[in-house]
């Protein structure tokens, strides 16, 4: 006979043999009304009972967040939700776990544009990070060895200020807070934080539990990081801790590949890796309220072996315009955005 720790003993009790001997006879199933919902219908739950146990109490959760059994999802972040269900049956208690797709509730609108202006731009640079502060135009660009922070005076082209990374670091997104430059880096799981006037490196910074260092951009209070998936990561501007994220949906599913990111009009606007095209996203829930197809923009430059995708956006606040370029392109794009 094999005799158990009293400690073991003493835990099974208090939590009312919580699935500590793996209880697999009741056929618990939580039921939902549907696999995937639209952003505003209701959540209906209840739980499959095959036996029909004794069941004397059912709560239920939602991304760690108590929710009733029928509740209206308008006010929801979209995307991949983990509906736990609490149940409570002969005095035992059993937890279920199944999840959930909410789909934004609306199709995202096409947007085109207009070319206002074109202006060089180096075209050694694999442009990363994109962002005008106080007039003037910062890139951080990537590749090993290659990686730098630079100052750029957009109308010429001319760099004002460079700085080279360590050869270790594939330099990512930036932005710029409070005259602080904050970059990253992509898989070092670091980032790194500058003096606007001097580029002289003030701290660093750890990821949390975000995959990668892709891009960057802020509205004043908050910084936005994207991870190479659908998620964009809320971060602290003072301690730089993940805070949260949304994930990026429309009515179809999930956007993957989020790069460089802008904040334009309370919105993100963030590149979609390998599609020469912008989402408009609302920071609030993670939906797509349009889309900007720059896919032509990639034959107006110079063709050459090096040259890669659409990477880089940059608000000009004053001018009301977007200026865009790509990874190892020769020229910067000024552009209106215009819905079709």
């Amino acid at each position: 006979m094999m005799y158990l720790p009293k400690y073991i003993i003493v835990t099974c009790l208090s939590l009312l043999l919580f699935n500590c001997n793996g209880n697999k006879e009741t056929g618990f199933v939580i039921n939902t009304n549907a696999k995937s919902i639209i952003l505003g219908d209701t959540l209906n739950l209840s739980i499959i009972n095959p036996n029909n146990l004794d069941i004397k109490e059912v709560t239920y959760q939602l991304d760690g967040e108590t929710i009733e059994n029928n509740i209206t999802t308008e006010n929801f972040k979209l995307g991949e939700k983990l509906i736990t269900a609490t149940v409570k049956y002969n005095d035992r208690v059993e937890i279920l776990t199944k999840t959930l797709n909410i789909y934004n509730n609306s199709t995202p609108a096409i947007y085109t544009y207009e070319i206002v202006n074109t202006y060089p731009h180096d075209i050694s640079s694999y442009t990363q990070g994109l962002e005008f502060y106080n007039g003037h135009l910062y890139e951080s660009t990537g590749q090993r060895q290659e990686s730098k922070l630079r100052k750029i005076d957009y109308k010429t082209g001319e760099v004002l200020k460079n700085l080279q990374l360590a050869d270790q670091y594939f330099g990512e997104g930036l932005t710029i807070l409070n005259n602080k430059i904050y970059q990253l880096t992509w898989q070092s799981n670091i980032g790194f934080i500058y003096n606007i006037d001097t580029f002289e490196k003030l701290s660093s910074f750890k990821y949390g539990k975000s995959k990668e260092g892709w891009g960057l951009c802020n509205d004043g209070k908050t910084l936005y990081k994207s991870d190479g998936t659908e998620k964009i990561w809320f971060l602290n501007p003072d301690n730089l801790t993940e805070e949260g994220f949304i994930q990026v949906y429309t009515n179809k599913g999930k956007i993957p590949s989020l790069n460089e990111l802008e904040w334009v009009d309370g919105m993100i606007y963030a590149n979609i890796y390998q599609r020469n095209g912008v989402a408009i996203i609302n920071p609030e829930n993670g939906g797509v309220k349009g889309v900007i197809d720059f896919k032509p923009l990639k034959e107006l430059v110079t063709q050459h072996s090096e040259l890669d995708v659409l990477n880089g956006i940059a608000y000009h606040p004053e001018r009301g315009t977007i200026f865009v370029t790509g990874k190892n392109w020769d020229k910067l794009f000024e552009v209106k955005i215009i819905e079709q």
